[in-house]
């Protein structure tokens, strides 16, 4: 028998929009309380607002600087007393052919998806363990192993792969702490995932992806992510959903540039 989320405390990080949004949305109507990290105040704040302080905190904090989360970690859960759970959402893509891509946004899209995953999951540990039902969830991406997800994304696609292999190890790690990690595989949702591209290197990856094949799988909300993360966070006590991948399923056209 799946244990209510109402009540518990969750960290939600990228937490002010898209997936991240979404998750600390459906928490919240199920009675949770989230700590949002962010990279902007005015996101955050359009939040907190939606959810009500007394409901969400949020803490603007780079997931890449370890010092940064480590403050930001302790702030929630001294906030709320407590801590249930930690999910580790924030990622971004800059998407790029291989032999064009930029040092910086190499290393940026490793620093916040692979390495931000690293040092949150490790920061979280000493605060969940002792919890009722404390969990780790890790967002990946279908990218990570299907190819028709979108084009010149080869530095995000592996930043997730990586969040994959190391998440079965962060699993086995504290299995004696009681702590259950899940790795949930979202698949394409209409989001602002896109949100900074570079337009004519958005319009080399989508010139690629169309010469994929003519067709897609589209309808996922982000909502429906949401519900998938609580119902992971919702397993019984020593028991965890090691892997959940979640994809949409209706084949449509892809965009015509």
């Amino acid at each position: 028998m799946n244990v209510a989320v109402e009540g518990g405390v969750y960290i939600i990080t990228g937490g002010s929009r898209g997936f991240g949004l979404a998750i600390a949305r459906n928490l919240v109507e199920n009675g949770a309380r989230v700590g949002l990290i962010g990279r902007t105040q005015s996101g955050l704040d359009q939040a907190i607002a939606e959810f009500g302080a007394g409901q969400a905190m949020g803490v603007v904090a780079d997931v890449g600087s370890r010092a940064e989360i480590k403050v930001a970690f302790e702030a929630i859960r001294a906030q709320f007393g407590r801590l249930d759970g930690v999910v580790n959402n924030a990622g971004m893509a800059r998407p790029n052919a291989i032999e064009n891509l930029v040092e910086e946004e190499v290393l940026l899209q490793v620093q916040t998806n692979f390495l931000g995953t690293v040092f949150c999951s490790q920061l979280a540990i000493p605060l969940l363990r002792g919890g009722e039902n404390p969990r780790i969830v890790n967002i990946s991406s279908a990218s990570a192993w299907h190819y028709d997800e979108m084009s010149h994304l080869s530095i995000y696609a592996a930043t997730k792969a990586a969040v994959e292999r190391f998440t079965r190890d962060l699993r086995l790690e504290v299995q004696a702490d009681g702590i259950g990690v899940t790795c949930i595989r979202p698949g394409g949702a209409w989001t602002s995932f896109a949100d900074g591209w570079d337009a004519t290197a958005f319009e080399s990856a989508l010139g690629a992806w169309k010469d994929a094949g003519n067709y897609m799988d589209t309808g996922m909300d982000v909502a429906q992510i949401g519900e998938a993360v609580r119902y992971t966070l919702s397993q019984p006590r020593g028991v965890a959903v090691d892997l959940l991948e979640i994809r949409p399923n209706t084949l449509t056209s892809k965009p015509i540039l």
